[in-house]
């Protein structure tokens, strides 16, 4: 059987209780071998905001994980900032991991804008997606309304707590998944932090102590 990895991109500034959540929900329903977390430096759509320091992002990464067999944390984009696109980076994880299934995973906030993403009909194609869908969206139909018919065609709508088919993993889909439902974001976060509120409950442990360490996401 091939081995199944699971590839999470994104900012992670900081990693909070919902990416934890859809990542182990992930690692469960589609029994993957692996999940990596993979921190960009900083995301081509994103290149007009402020963004914490790449090497707090990937620390902060690698603490919550360090007890964690099947999680990791991989520094692909850190290492090559003159690389930025996603569709280059999972060619570099595929052939770094010859023959096995990658499965991309992505909020819903990027697949709204996935179709402004360089090759995102490679990658919608070539590689097996999960759209992570925040709280709300479960009975929203119009998900993928932005897509091409083609590509819509190869959506497997899993809202609801459903697991993928032995059937739909035999060849690429975009999976829709509402696994998780804490409804928390990365900006909420970095507001409360600058408000003195506590998060606590919103982050990760090890995190939480990290960004109070090293008073991350203070403007004052």
């Amino acid at each position: 059987m091939r081995q199944r990895i699971a590839i999470y991109g994104g900012t992670f500034d900081p990693l909070h209780n919902g990416h934890w959540r859809v990542a182990e929900a992930i690692l469960k329903a589609f029994a993957m071998d692996w999940l990596f977390f993979v921190p960009a430096f900083v995301p081509p759509h994103k290149r007009d905001q402020r963004i914490s320091s790449a090497f707090h992002r990937l620390a902060m990464l690698a603490i919550a994980t360090a007890d964690e067999a099947r999680m990791f944390v991989s520094p692909i984009e850190v290492e090559a900032p003159e690389r930025p696109y996603t569709i280059e980076t999972l060619g570099r994880l595929q052939a770094e991991f010859d023959g096995a299934q990658l499965f991309f995973v992505m909020g819903t906030d990027s697949f709204r804008d996935v179709t402004m993403w360089r090759e995102h009909e490679r990658l919608l194609t070539e590689y097996d997606v999960i759209v992570a869908t925040r709280p709300g969206y479960r009975d929203d139909e119009s998900i993928a309304a932005h897509l091409a018919a083609h590509l819509q065609a190869r959506c497997v709508d899993l809202r609801g707590g459903r697991f993928p088919a032995i059937d739909d993993l035999a060849t690429q889909h975009i999976y829709l998944t509402d696994f998780v439902s804490v409804d928390v974001s990365s900006s909420n976060i970095r507001e409360a932090l600058d408000q003195r509120e506590t998060i606590n409950d919103l982050v990760p442990p090890t995190v939480a102590r990290y960004i109070e360490k090293y008073r991350l996401y203070r403007k004052s």
